[in-house]
């Protein structure tokens, strides 16, 4: 009878892609590697191995459903992986799947990160109105971004920026450039080369006009502490130097 594991993830389109990126790469150790064809969406069973097999659970947050609060005010917290925590240790859930940037300063007791891949394009994006770079926008141009320390590089590279508060998934906030009449949104490369939206990258921000996250472009899997059958699994893929379990 085949094994089944029960992946959680939030349910965004991003989410779902990172979920597909993970599967490939566990894919990839086995010798009768082949692509995953299927879509990617909760509820969807997909092939590991032969008598591997995982199921999408789709589980939304606290973070996906208060579009208000500002991510400025929850950095560092459980703010996007509250609920899927909770599933993981109540059992409803054997692994979860995450940007490793988004998970908490600390994980609630029982977690352990088991594995965590490479970054992919680590820069932060500019997508802006008319194709301008971050030199060329407007006096006093308006620019929507999330985090505390994109808003604080920007406001040293330029102190007339006007910087705007946006929340909601990766297309949401593409379309907020036209709905809140910004000139320009910052967000992380990585979400739209993964989302198949490169081509609305307007500039690549060089590190020393915009540091990113350490973690940016990265992936985490979180399980419950002691599974050491599934550690086994995931760790085949970890990308980190040494792994504490």
């Amino acid at each position: 009878m085949a094994k089944t594991y029960r992946i959680g993830t939030r349910t965004s389109p991003l989410a779902l892609k990172q979920v597909e990126e993970i599967l490939l790469a566990l894919r990839r150790i086995y010798p009768d590697f082949h692509p995953v064809r299927n879509l990617v969406l909760p509820g969807s069973t997909h092939d590991i191995s032969n008598g591997v097999k995982a199921r999408i659970i789709g589980i939304d947050t606290c973070g996906d459903e208060d579009k208000i609060t500002p991510i400025s005010e929850m950095e560092g917290t459980d703010f996007f992986t509250r609920e899927i925590d909770k599933a993981l240790l109540g059992g409803e859930i054997d692994f979860a799947v995450h940007s490793a940037k988004d998970l908490p300063d600390m994980l609630r007791e029982g977690l352990i990160i088991v594995a965590q891949t490479r970054p992919i394009d680590p820069y932060d994006a500019l997508i802006s109105k008319n194709s301008l770079k971050l030199a060329e926008l407007p006096y006093r141009a308006r620019i929507g971004t999330s985090s505390v320390r994109r808003k604080t590089q920007l406001s040293r590279y330029r102190k007339d920026f006007i910087i705007v508060d946006i929340r909601g998934n990766i297309e949401e906030r593409l379309e907020k450039i036209e709905s809140d009449n910004l000139d320009a949104i910052v967000i992380a490369a990585c979400a739209l080369v993964r989302l198949g939206l490169e081509d609305r990258i307007t500039e690549r921000l060089p590190f020393e006009i915009l540091k990113p996250h350490p973690l940016q472009g990265a992936l985490a899997i979180v399980a419950r502490v002691g599974d050491s059958g599934l550690h086994s699994l995931l760790l085949t893929i970890d990308s980190r130097e040494a792994v504490v379990s």
